[in-house]
């Protein structure tokens, strides 16, 4: 076994490999660049190595310096995590020219499987199905349409050596295909330096579904089952469980068996996996063989006991798997929801900057694993992928495995850059979802619109409300307790009062509970529109103890426990109401408390009663008008601007591309205008929210 290992990587997949190392005694040691030299994989290895400025290409991507750093420090094996060299087949050349072992397959194996046209190839002599396409690189975007027609819409635009989205685009039509071909090819050029692209037909309502494979030196090779990947946006995968809930057994048997006969085909050696479209009547083709970790290892890893990681080490330290096929089972079921800086109510875009807090849920054994490669006040960098974190659950059924996800969301607070936390639990919360019935299509026809928080449905809204009702209890008797000449607020001067039945000095209180719909009613007063009508809920709060309470509010008594040590700034509330054990994230924002719960948020105003008649009569602020700006969706680099001032657009017209995250992101007239001014200049870094252009 090694005695030391380099990882060749950043961020979450860096932290999990050097766990696994650590546990099994093996030394590591970190690499990293110029941005990261604080980052949280630095701090847990027992070595690091500065490898480079920020940009990728010149430290990440750089293999001789991570052979140099494997010679500075006497590491005699490198483990590639996923993404940068990991399928990098020179780059395990490299490694074993310079004697040091490279912890994934052989080079042939990822030279054979790295090219999407050769491995169809050889997947069709393997005897995998694989789809109807034109398998032969395509020089232009005029030969990719005359290909596209020939196959039939919808078809596929691929890069060759595309991979997590990139070098990807779905057309279903002549305009469609040439400005994917085009995209395709920039985005391909421009991570992975191979700018050719094929063409096959696109499968209708597909399903994403994938097999793991562990295979070693001697011949003996496996399947660990499958995964369901088909909850994706922009061809990225944010939501993935094993197993599948669409799989029957013949089906895992045949998926597994031609996967198992695909990575004996290249003398596989390692953990891999070999991802297939499943179409409705579970037909299914092969897509590409994955020749590194994946992303979502460790929904396998919950339901099988495995550790995929710890077998890639003793397989490339030469050892035989101990494992048989007929010895595997599933146990249970799990659910991994990647969470990622990225702004769900602008299309996902990336979002950057500082961690200001950063308090993901506790991990609980067997029920709730939380991997990530960030900590609080670390930054979100415009370099490297959105990803800052993993949440897995594990339960004895897929029901049982999504609720325990929702919980794990709920308490996962984040602040100082977007997320799709939110967006994660409204898709645990979807029906839908709920049922299993998945495609890659299910963002796009289940949220047509975007996604907005606040468009979600509160569940409980009466909960919510009786909650705000007992915070604003405990900050008003904080205050009196302070103006009384109290130093530690309410519940530590008057704790020895409180027992059961005995609420010591503070009697019920009657209150008015003010939600947003509130505000547009109070305007409508305010016009004389709306005349007679009141504004608010009304509600009591009566004191238990000093944690416990009963709110009146709509004509029926809530008990309410909130811990007694609970105070302002720490987000993340437990609680329980009505007997039902809840998780919030709750802040001031100004005069309103923010709760979140579920993916819904509900901002709410408390008052006490006599303060209620004056709330009608106060001002409200409108909002500034910046419909005929475009701002940046997010900050990177302005790579081209499509118009032109005094040109007319029409709705969904390109107007501008901006790079971030290596991702092209084009922006789109959102109605028909005259474009007045162009205010900033192509090839410039744009701030989130910068002005690009003004219309008249």
């Amino acid at each position: 076994m090694f005695g030391k290992i380099l990882v060749a990587n950043r961020g979450e997949i860096a932290c999990r490999v050097i766990a696994t190392a650590r546990r099994m005694g093996i030394r590591t040691v970190a690499v990293f660049s110029e941005a990261d030299s604080r980052a949280r994989h630095v701090q847990l290895a027992d070595e690091a190595v500065p490898i480079g400025p920020a940009p990728a290409r010149d430290s990440y991507l750089v293999a001789e310096r991570i052979v140099e750093a494997c010679r500075t420090t006497g590491a005699e094996a490198v483990h590639p995590g996923y993404g940068f060299l990991s399928e990098n087949e020179l780059f395990a050349k490299l490694l074993e020219e310079n004697g040091i072992v490279f912890i994934g397959p052989k080079a042939s194996a990822i030279a054979a499987m790295g090219d999407k046209i050769a491995a169809k190839r050889l997947a069709e002599a393997a005897g995998v199905n694989t789809i109807p396409g034109h398998l032969e690189p395509i020089p232009s975007a005029e030969e990719a349409v005359a290909v596209a027609r020939a196959i039939g819409y919808p078809v596929m635009i691929k890069a060759s050596a595309g991979g997590g989205g990139k070098g990807l685009r779905i057309a279903r039509n002549d305009a469609e295909c040439r400005e994917g071909f085009v995209s395709c090819q920039n985005e391909a050029r421009n991570a992975f330096g191979d700018e050719r692209v094929f063409i096959e037909k696109f499968i209708e309502k597909p399903r994403h579904i994938e097999v793991q494979v562990l295979a070693d030196a001697y011949g003996n090779c496996l399947y660990l089952f499958e995964r369901e990947c088909s909850i994706q946006r922009r061809h990225q995968k944010l939501v993935e469980e094993a197993p599948s809930p669409f799989v029957t057994p013949e089906m895992r048997r045949a998926m597994g068996e031609q996967a198992v006969r695909l990575a004996k085909a290249v003398n596989y050696q390692s953990a891999g996996t070999v991802e297939f479209v499943v179409g409705g009547d579970r037909s299914f083709y092969f897509l590409e063989m994955n020749t590194r970790l994946q992303v979502e290892h460790p929904v396998t890893e919950m339901i099988t006991g495995i550790d995929l990681v710890e077998w890639m080490i003793r397989i490339a330290a030469g050892e035989r798997l101990t494992l048989r096929q007929e010895d595997l089972t599933i146990h249970g079921w799990a659910i991994e929801c990647r969470i990622n800086a990225e702004d769900p109510t602008r299309g996902f875009l990336p979002s950057v900057g500082r961690l200001v807090r950063f308090d993901p849920p506790e991990p609980i054994p067997g029920a709730v694993r939380v991997d990530c490669g960030v900590e609080e006040g670390g930054e979100i960098s415009v370099f490297y992928d959105s990803m800052i974190a993993k949440v897995i659950t594990h339960g004895q059924t897929r029901a049982e495995a999504i609720e325990r996800m929702r919980t794990a969301l709920d308490g996962f607070v984040v602040r100082g850059v977007a997320t799709n936390v939110a967006f994660q639990a409204a898709v645990m919360a979807h029906p839908r979802f709920q049922r299993g019935d998945l495609s890659t299509e299910f963002v796009a026809e289940e949220f047509p619109g975007g996604f907005s928080p606040s468009g979600v449905a509160v569940e409980d809204p009466v909960a919510l409300r009786a909650v705000a009702a007992v915070l604003w209890w405990r900050e008003e008797q904080t205050a009196g307790s302070m103006r009384a000449g109290g130093a530690v607020g309410w519940e530590g001067r008057n704790r020895g009062a409180y027992s059961e039945g005995n609420p010591g000095f503070a009697p019920p209180r009657k209150i008015v509970i003010f939600d947003e719909e509130d505000v547009h009613r109070r305007r409508k007063v305010q016009e004389g529109t709306l005349k007679g009508e009141a504004l608010g809920v009304s509600a009591e709060v009566e004191a238990l103890s000093a944690s416990r309470f009963t709110v009146h509010v709509g004509g029926h008594g809530v008990e309410v426990e909130i811990p007694a040590s609970w105070h302002w700034g720490r987000i993340r509330l437990p609680a329980v109401v009505a007997d039902h054990s809840l998780v919030l994230q709750v802040e001031r924002a100004g005069e309103w408390m923010v709760l979140r719960h579920r993916g819904g948020v509900v901002r709410l105003q408390v008052l006490p009663i006599e303060a209620a008649p004056l709330w009608r009569w106060m001002p409200v602020r409108e909002a500034e008008d910046r419909s005929r700006l475009l701002l940046s969706p997010m900050p990177g680099l302005l790579r081209e601007i499509s118009v032109r001032v005094g040109q007319a657009v029409k709705a969904g017209e390109r107007l501008a591309v901006i790079e971030a995250m290596k991702m092209e992101n084009v922006l789109r007239a959102e109605r028909d205008g005259v474009v007045k001014a162009i205010v900033a200049v192509p090839g410039s870094s744009v701030a989130v929210d910068q002005v690009i252009l003004e219309f008249e």
